[in-house]
């Protein structure tokens, strides 16, 4: 899996723009904005469904959704642009790992709102509310999860790598 990732890497010019002075910062830079947008946006929106700020329209809030969409994708691309030019740094990595973990959840959590407490745009009964705001408390909990287990992936190095550092 890492030859192939990194075939990819340096196929499509992701590893010589990473290994620029500047590709790499400029990358995390990116990364974080991503990040800073879905959080704000949908950690808004999670803290909103549980009882916080209720002088704000859920319905107004939830309409800043796709502003969390684009942040995702941003941080989607840019962590693929991070694991396709330096595989053997996450893959093998248990913080990274759990990341992925968190942000699996996190997909399934928000699949499961939009099913069973958002389907028809509207929280019309307490049923429906309570499933939401547990949805919400998921939701948070993930995102922070993956905020903290990013952060630790460059504390955790692979037992095996002894040039990681």
């Amino acid at each position: 899996m890492e030859a192939s990732l990194l075939s990819f890497s340096q196929a499509s010019g992701i590893l010589a723009f990473m290994n620029t002075p500047w590709g790499w910062p400029f990358v995390e830079t990116l990364h974080f904005l991503g990040l800073s947008l879905l959080i704000g946006t949908v950690g808004l929106f999670d803290l909103r469904l549980l009882g916080l700020a209720q002088h704000i329209s859920i319905h107004s809030l939830h309409k800043l959704v796709p502003w969390g969409v684009v942040g995702y994708l941003m941080n989607l691309i840019t962590g693929i642009m991070f694991v396709s030019s330096a595989p053997d740094q996450y893959l093998h990595n248990p913080a990274f790992i759990s990341k992925l973990s968190f942000m699996g959840v996190a997909g399934i959590n928000m699949i499961l709102f939009y099913l069973i407490s958002w389907p028809a745009g509207t929280l019309d009964s307490e049923l429906r509310l309570r499933h939401a705001r547990t949805g919400a408390a998921v939701s948070l909990f993930c995102w922070l999860g993956v905020i903290v287990c990013g952060r630790l992936i460059t504390f955790f190095r692979p037992p095996w790598c002894w040039f990681c550092g």
